[in-house]
């Protein structure tokens, strides 16, 4: 079955070359579009799309409300990937906290729209490191989020799970943390669905998030 996507974004050129980029691929279908997010509850309720790839900055809902309507109404949400212009931005940083996937420059190569596209659907989270440490330091309330401490604290994480979790913020897969950390890709995957299921984390970039404004992580 191919891919289902899902296009909102306010203009109308971008849907083009999203859809020019992605329907070139013969895993991939383009399921529809919107030009705002207040339409993406509906269109997914009816399209039933696997990803949604959304604008961040939207003049009547915006990508960060979008996300945070579609994850709390939607049973089984589809994957979402925020596509922005700028990377440094705190809508993106907030998007990612309402719990977007990941993100995607809109001048990506189209190589790049079609990779992510595809990792977002298999569940995998798209993350920039070093993208992700730099929002984290500017937005991230420098570690001193009481919320993300409480979640923490109560997660009890082991002493591995603490060391999947630091190198799962730097970025690494689980075959580079299974090599850095002289074990089983399988045993990696065990300890990061433990890492995700112990912060009541949606996927690994909540769970990173939650590892920067919690102070355990150091985003410099």
């Amino acid at each position: 079955m191919p891919v289902r996507v899902l296009l909102v974004d306010d203009e109308p050129l971008v849907r083009a070359g999203l859809r020019a980029v992605l329907e070139a691929q013969p895993d991939i279908e383009v399921a529809g579009e919107a030009a705002d997010g207040a339409a993406v509850i509906p269109l997914v309720r009816q399209l039933r799309p696997d990803v949604v790839a959304m604008d961040v900055r939207m003049p009547l809902l915006d990508g960060i409300e979008a996300t945070r309507a579609l994850l709390r109404t939607v049973p089984e949400p589809p994957r979402i990937l925020v596509v922005t212009t700028f990377e440094n931005d705190e809508y993106v940083y907030e998007a990612l906290r309402a719990g977007a996937d990941g993100f995607l420059l809109k001048r990506a190569r189209p190589a790049e729209i079609v990779h992510a596209v595809r990792l977002i659907a298999e569940g995998d989270s798209l993350l920039f490191p070093a993208s992700v440490r730099r929002l984290a330091a500017e937005y991230g309330d420098g570690g001193g989020n009481r919320a993300a401490r409480a979640e923490l604290e109560r997660a009890r994480l082991t002493e591995r799970e603490g060391e999947v979790l630091r190198l799962m913020a730097r970025g690494l897969s689980n075959a580079e943390i299974a090599a850095r950390l002289v074990v089983g890709t399988e045993t990696v995957k065990s300890h990061v669905s433990a890492v995700l299921a112990k912060l009541g984390a949606r996927d690994r970039t909540q769970a990173v998030i939650t590892a920067y404004e919690s102070g355990f992580v150091a985003p410099g």
